[in-house]
Order: C-alpha cells, then structure tokens, then sequence
C-alpha cells in the first residue's frame, strides 16, 4: 500500500512542479512515481509466482486449503502488479 502512496505523493510533486515551471520538483516527483509503481510491480511478480507454487503444492499433495490460498496470493499479486 505504500507504494501506491509513493506513485500518488510523486504525480502530485510532478504536476505541482509542472505547475510551477520547476524542473527539478518535476523530475523529482516523477523518478520517485516511477520508482514506486516499479517496486509494486516486482512486489507483485514475486507473490504471484509465489501464489502459483502453493497453489501447485496443494494441488500435488491434496490440500484443498493451501491451493486456494495459493490462487488468492496468485490473484493478489496480479492485482498489484497490473494495476
């Protein structure tokens, strides 16, 4: 969630210094939007795959459970890495 606050902090900081005329305030904003929506998007790879091999491991050794807690991690990550 706080790299969504980041992405979110760092547009404002961009378009505050698009606003302004400040190039600096811009690009600072920016790199660290960019920064922000990168880590989501690694954080979210990582529990999708992570979702996958426990959603596989419950299917191998038959717990119901643990496959669909692995399908939720996998939809999760998902989520965060596409949105």
């Amino acid at each position: 969630m706080t790299d969504r606050i980041d992405e979110l902090k760092g547009r404002v900081k961009e378009a505050a210094g698009k606003a302004t005329n400040d190039k600096g305030l811009e690009a600072k904003g920016k790199s660290q939007a960019e920064g922000a929506r990168a880590g989501r998007k690694i954080k979210g790879a990582a529990l999708e795959a992570g979702g996958v091999i426990k959603e596989a491991a419950g299917k191998i050794v038959g717990n119901e459970r643990t496959e669909v807690e692995g399908k939720a991690d996998r939809l999760r990550g998902k989520a965060e890495r596409t949105g």
